[in-house]
């Protein structure tokens, strides 16, 4: 084994039927055909290992526009058969209700996959799936990137859901609501919900604004 390559794959978390899920595809090529995995591929030798990360994102899946963040490498001499693989991780939070993703290249379909409920993984992809999720339950206590997952507008207990969901607690909500309430970093819709069937609760969107000034002011988001 003396043939070393390098490869991205993407980790891409959404947020559905309260749960996390992570978006897989199904195998259509050896090795490991039939199996689900994460989106990836070989680096591109022409541009960055970043853009690599996203042409592959496009190819794959057909999302594109995404914010992808750099988690960590993983080189273990034997996670890809046959050759030499070291693999640069990224992972992305998107609302799921705003994006379409389409299954090509290596790609025989996708399935958005509960984080609690994994199928069997190609290659090593089950750990690189828990390392991304281990770096989101340390972001999202220190910056507000819970509100990626969620509508533009959204409740007070969607958002407290997505971060029980998240970092796997049960999070007192007075607690919670008086945290996020003093941060001021909501907007008021003037908006309730609809079609529910108990008390409709009010809808808020995250002011980004506000929280790019609070920042270059020294506010410190902690949840």
């Amino acid at each position: 084994m003396n043939m070393i390559e390098n490869s991205v794959d993407c980790v891409i978390f959404g947020f559905k039927d309260e749960s996390l899920k992570v978006l897989l595809i199904k195998r259509k090529n050896d090795p490991q055909k039939g199996l689900m995995a994460l989106p990836g591929d070989f680096l591109d030798a022409n541009v960055s290992i970043y853009d690599s990360a996203r042409n592959t994102l496009k190819k794959i899946t057909n999302l594109e526009d995404i914010y992808l963040e750099q988690i960590r490498a993983f080189g273990e001499t034997d996670r890809y058969p046959g050759k030499r693989v070291i693999t640069i991780s990224y992972f992305a939070l998107i609302n799921i209700e705003k994006y379409s993703p389409q299954a090509g290249y290596t790609a025989e379909k996708l399935e958005w996959c509960d984080i609690d409920k994994l199928p069997e993984l190609a290659f090593d992809h089950h750990k690189i799936i828990q390392s991304a999720h281990r770096r989101l339950k340390q972001r999202v206590r220190h910056e507000p990137v819970g509100f990626n997952l969620l509508p533009n507008e959204f409740s007070l207990t969607n958002l407290q859901h997505v971060y029980e969901t998240i970092l796997q607690v049960e999070l007192n909500k007075r607690n919670f609501r008086t945290k996020i309430n003093q941060m001021k970093l909501l907007i008021d819709t003037g908006k309730k919900q609809e079609n529910v069937a108990h008390k409709p609760a009010i809808l808020y969107r995250f002011d980004e604004d506000v929280y790019q000034k609070l920042k270059e002011d020294g506010f410190y988001f902690k949840l």
